[in-house]
């Protein structure tokens, strides 16, 4: 029985999340109720409270869900990478932003960093802080498993080339969520681009070659 009832708790849960989701990009964060997203998930305004104290809460709860299934796909990258780094980074990195938008809006991704910014100390605050060190930590863990397989050369500051391209990411995803305009695409190439510039000359030979230069040799 007891079984059950975490069954139907696990499902309320999931319909308030949708509900939430769904509405904050339809309808923008700011103009949803509370009482709006219990209607969608149907169920009583109440019961949303029994789990989130506030749209900020709810919000925190979509981020971290984002986050959580972009950190599995990236496990899947760094069990079996390219041997290439570019690649290999260009995997990660775009399975990163690829999926940012599944959940969130634009619109979305603005108020939850804006909120992390001004109250670092809230709930969304310190999660945002801690999913980003964990997307941080994988991008190095990539790094180290591509220098074990012997794609970069083992001179490489794995720790101060992760930072880097972590941080290069992150502040292009904010110019990304900034621009409602700039398309996904877009925002892949200028990756591609900067992250083989701070990649370049830190590969092995021959099994750090992307598919690019294995291209450009042959011609």
């Amino acid at each position: 029985m007891s079984g059950l009832r975490e069954k139907q708790k696990a499902h309320r849960h999931d319909r308030i999340i949708e509900a939430a989701s769904r509405l904050f990009r339809e309808q923008g964060y700011e103009d949803v109720k509370m009482e709006a997203i219990a209607t969608a998930a149907e169920v009583a305004t109440g019961t949303i409270y029994n789990y989130y104290r506030n749209k900020g809460d709810l919000l925190v709860a979509i981020v971290s869900l984002e986050v959580e299934e972009v950190l599995k796909a990236g496990e899947c990258v760094i069990a079996d990478p390219p041997r290439s780094a570019e690649d290999a980074v260009d995997a990660l990195v775009g399975g990163y932003v690829e999926h940012s938008l599944h959940y969130l809006s634009k619109e979305m991704w603005r108020q939850a960093m804006a909120i992390s910014t001004i109250q670092p100390k809230s709930p969304l605050g310190e999660t945002y802080a801690a999913l980003d060190m964990s997307l941080a930590q994988q991008t190095s863990r990539l790094l180290e498993k591509l220098q074990s397989l012997d794609v970069l050369s083992p001179s490489v500051d794995i720790s101060s080339v992760g930072e880097v391209i972590f941080n290069n990411t992150n502040m292009n995803f904010i110019m990304f969520v900034k621009n409602e305009d700039m398309k996904m695409s877009e925002l892949r190439v200028k990756l591609r681009q900067q992250h083989h510039a701070v990649l370049a000359g830190s590969e092995s030979w021959p099994q750090g070659r992307s598919e690019h230069a294995e291209e450009e040799a042959q011609v």
